[in-house]
Formats: C-alpha cells, structure tokens, sequence
C-alpha cells in the first residue's frame, strides 16, 4: 500500500464517520465499497477489514459518549449480547460457506429502503401519539440483535446501520440508540476481527484483514467519530431521525444498485 491509498482511505474515514456517528452508525457499510472499488481490497479480506476499521475508529465516538454519560443503561447490554456471539458464527460463515453477497445485498435493500424512506416520513409528518410503535421487548432486542450480529460477522457491516433505523422506528431516541449501536459495534467488531485473524492461520486465501490499510481508514474514523459524537448534542431529535432515514436508504439503494449492476 502507497501513502496515496493510506491518505485516501484516512480521509474517507474520516469524512463518514462525521456523519454517521451522530446516530449510531459506524460508517463500516458505507466505507466496504469504497474499499472494494477505490482501494482494491480484495474478498474475503475486505470483511475484517471492515471490522479492523470498526475497532480502531469506534473509540473516538465511544470515549465523546462516555464522557456524557449516554452509555449508562440496559439498552448496550442487550445489543451486545446478541451481536457478540452473532459476529463470531457469521465470521466462521464467511470462511467456511462463503455465501455469496448477492443475496445479502437484496435483503439489506428491501430492509433499509422501505424502513428509511419511512422513517422520514414518520418524521416529516409524525402520527398520533395512540398510533405510536411501542419498543422491542428485550427478548426480542437480544434476537434482532444476534441476526445483525450473524450479519456483520459475515460481511463486515457495523451493526448500527440495521439496528438504528429499526430501534428509531420503534420508538427509541436517537440519542439513547445512538451510544448503544456503536458500543455493540466496536465490541462485535473486536470478536470478529479476532475471528478472522485466527482462521486465517488455519485457511488460505485472503481471510486476514489488510492491517494498514484498516488502520489509516480507523484513524480516520477515530478522529471523525469523535467529532459526530461531539455534534451530536447539538442538532434536534428531528435532525437527527432524518440524519438516520437519509442514511438508511442510502444504504438501501446503494445495495440495489449494486444488485442490479451485477
């Protein structure tokens, strides 16, 4: 790697983790093509990339949030329990079954499409208060939680940009999801990038992350987070659920595209 990619990939870290972070979402979603298509990572090796990134960046958010004491509460203790064992077995997937991204793509865009462009509307136009969705039971937040956690493990995606929009749907602040998405994030993130770095002592093939690579690309994402994070207090709740609505179907059509071009 030349100090050129290493700018690029610190400076497109840096650039979408400021904007994500405000609401929960790592920025790992939006950076997998980038390094795909712009700094030629290659498959599977871009997965634990990913996570490398989501380890290193997730601190700087993490540490503004603690200092704010907005990661106190049950709500980071159930996403984590579900994502942690999740991001393990979807790692073992990844190496082992190899699915292929075709079908993961289309999912993520009937999910996030629909769920984003409905959230802003809900947003833009809010319903009565009987008319409200009430939040995930624990149970089922553990649930959700272990499919998003399968879900990263597999393809490198941060947890945040699933499980943000859903919690948000369901009647959750942003600023109480927000803390949490990312802490379930950075800790799932630690467990498969370890996964992945220990399977690859025992598989060929590109399964170890590309260490430099994934560092300049953290960097900057620890350096950008914080920043979110930072701003984060600043901007209203409705800025904030349509920052999340915006993002989501980004996502959502960013997959469809690539569904439709492959």
């Amino acid at each position: 790697m030349d100090w050129s990619t290493g700018v690029l990939g610190f400076t497109c870290g840096l650039v979408i983790s400021v904007a994500t972070a405000p609401v929960g979402v790592s920025g790992a979603v939006f950076l997998l093509p980038v390094q795909v298509s712009v700094l030629g990572v290659p498959s599977p090796a871009v997965t634990p990339t990913n996570l490398l990134y989501n380890v290193v960046a997730g601190p700087g958010a993490l540490l503004r949030y603690w200092r704010a004491g907005r990661l106190a509460g049950p709500l980071p203790r159930l996403l984590i329990a579900g994502t942690l064992p999740g991001v393990v077995l979807g790692a073992l997937i990844r190496v082992f079954a190899v699915p292929g991204p075709h079908v993961f793509r289309l999912l993520v865009a009937a999910l996030l499409l629909p769920l984003g462009v409905w959230l802003g509307l809900r947003t833009l136009r809010p319903a009565s208060a009987a008319h409200d969705p009430r939040p995930l039971s624990p149970r089922a937040t553990r649930k959700l939680a272990l499919a998003v956690g399968v879900a990263g493990g597999i393809y490198g995606i941060g947890g945040g940009s699933l499980l943000g929009p859903i919690l948000v749907g369901r009647g959750i602040p942003v600023a109480a999801v927000a803390p949490a998405a990312l802490a379930a994030t950075f800790v799932t993130s630690v467990a498969g990038a370890a996964t992945y770095a220990l399977l690859s002592l025992t598989v060929t093939g590109n399964v170890a992350p590309d260490w430099l690579l994934g560092l300049f690309c953290g960097a900057g994402g620890l350096l950008g987070g914080y920043l979110g994070a930072h701003l984060q207090p600043r901007l209203p709740e409705t800025g904030l659920r349509l920052l999340l609505a915006a993002l989501a179907t980004g996502v959502g059509v960013l997959y469809a595209v690539q569904v439709l071009s492959g």
